[in-house]
């Protein structure tokens, strides 16, 4: 088995920083990758699921939107010596990128939902309200950006994007306060509408190392990037591409991620209908799942004190059954409709 180098594992003392793969530990319990297996990690990012693999002999179709991250991941491929295929494109059509490149099936899918630590710390993408950067949360960089969405969409739908995708309680204040601010001058910079938002909602005792903002600018990323339509559709894909004994594993990150998922495992690993006395069973088609994790699985102690990031992750796994795949409907599991902006919602 071929030695990978050392970017994604502790560096020596006095080395730089690296990446940490949340619950690195636990993916690679539930895939179970064997040397020649085929994997695909959906959210390539920085590599650290990839090059975990790959360490145990497995071949790994990578996927991520961000240009960003597939040009920093060509010095892994050239490491990995042909066992590495690099994708730029959406997780969603992971099915379609692995039979792009010849393979009708294969072993496991892994995807980390949460926005890459990489595009958090880096200003100039404008997704962190504590950096200031442009407006922008696009992870394609292409497309509507956060700004648009934030000057051009009617309050009614601000009010239920932030009200749904980032769980604000106050949204309607916030987004009556973004439209009477917008009026005056368009956002441009995260770092304005961070200020107005804590303008607005003030500091909670309770909370006051959570920025009043951090919802706001969770649901526009959300939005902007389509993020809950993605995981829910890569789900389908995941089971149109999965061998028979294929595994699941998906880490997410916030409690609209982990509904999705955890309503996919509940429909599909199901095997009687609901009915009533009154009325008859339900058929319901053969579970095309079986669970692995009975419950998500969360990062220890250890790890979220090295990791902070970790401490929101929740793992869910399941191995495919020989059934046939299902047809997915994405609000049924969870998706909001939301306004059609350019491309954006639906």
């Amino acid at each position: 088995m071929m030695a990978l180098g050392d970017k994604e594992n502790p560096p020596a003392a006095g080395g730089p920083e690296r990446h940490v793969p949340v619950l690195l530990s636990e993916v690679l319990q539930w895939l179970d990758p064997q040397p020649e297996e085929v994997f695909i990690d959906g959210t390539f990012g920085a590599g650290g699921y990839s090059r975990a693999l790959l360490e145990r002999g497995a071949r790994v179709i990578g996927i991520d939107r961000d240009p960003d991250a597939i040009a920093g991941g060509q010095s892994l491929v050239k490491e990995a010596e042909g066992r590495l295929i690099l994708v730029e494109g959406r997780f969603a059509d992971l099915d379609a990128h692995a039979s792009a490149n010849d393979f009708d099936g294969v072993n496991g899918v892994v995807l980390d939902l949460g926005v890459s630590s990489m595009q958090l710390d880096e200003a100039g993408r404008g997704f962190s309200f504590l950096r200031d950067g442009p407006l922008d949360m696009r992870m394609e960089q292409a497309g509507p950006s956060a700004a648009d969405v934030v000057n051009e969409l009617p309050v009614k739908d601000l009010i239920r994007i932030i009200g749904l995708l980032g769980e604000e309680k106050r949204a309607t204040t916030v987004a009556h306060a973004i439209d009477a601010a917008r009026k005056e001058k368009p956002f441009s910079r995260t770092v304005e509408l961070a200020g107005l938002i804590e303008k607005v909602l003030g500091r909670s005792p309770k909370k006051a190392q959570i920025h009043p903002a951090t919802r706001t600018f969770q649901a526009l990323r959300i939005y902007v990037n389509g993020e809950l339509h993605q995981a829910a559709e890569a789900l389908g894909a995941a089971e149109r591409i999965l061998k028979p004994g294929g595994r699941l594993v998906l880490v997410s990150f916030h409690s609209l991620e982990d509904r999705i998922v955890k309503r996919f495992f509940q429909d599909r690993t199901r095997t009687r209908g609901g009915g009533s006395r009154h009325l008859p069973e339900e058929e319901v088609p053969p579970a095309t799942f079986e669970l692995l994790t009975r419950k998500a699985v969360e990062a220890g102690a250890g790890e979220t004190d090295i990791n902070p990031r970790a401490r929101s992750a929740k793992l869910r796994a399941g191995r495919r059954t020989d059934a046939q795949a299902r047809d997915l409907d994405i609000h049924a599991a969870g998706v909001p409709r939301l306004a059609e902006f350019h491309g954006l919602g639906g």
